[in-house]
């Protein structure tokens, strides 16, 4: 569960940072802007998803949004991306980089600590009744 938190805080963070990037000067790019407000609202109903619902799909949805998130960033660090030109400086795009990382990390983690081959289900056991 604790990997789960990581991958939803990673997400979370993304997403909050691409939200207050909208507000500052995405909003202004009729490409970026609304890209950054769906990046905004998915990191926030895929945390909520990896808290609340055990099953494989959130982790891979969380591997999903870091991968695309950060190949979109590098994009548009190398050759640009709907006319936004970026660079490796500032507190956003560090912030938003990590926690893709850490998305994606903790999404491949819990697939394979959760759900990979052979692995054996968590079984409770009962508790005993005594009359």
């Amino acid at each position: 569960m604790r990997v789960r938190a990581l991958g939803a805080a990673g997400v979370l963070v993304s997403g909050a940072v691409h939200f207050k990037m909208y507000f500052d000067w995405a909003h202004d790019n009729n490409k970026i802007g609304p890209a950054f407000l769906l990046n905004a609202g998915a990191g926030l109903v895929i945390a909520v998803l990896l808290m609340t619902w055990r099953h494989w799909i959130p982790p891979l949805l969380a591997v999903g949004f870091g991968v695309s998130t950060l190949a979109a960033f590098v994009t548009a660090a190398t050759v640009g991306l709907f006319g936004v030109s970026e660079h490796w400086a500032g507190w956003a795009v560090w912030t938003a980089a990590a926690a893709e990382l850490m998305a994606i990390v903790a999404g491949v983690l819990v697939l394979w600590q959760e759900y990979r081959p052979g692995r054996r289900p968590v079984t409770t056991s009962p508790t005993a009744v005594t009359h």
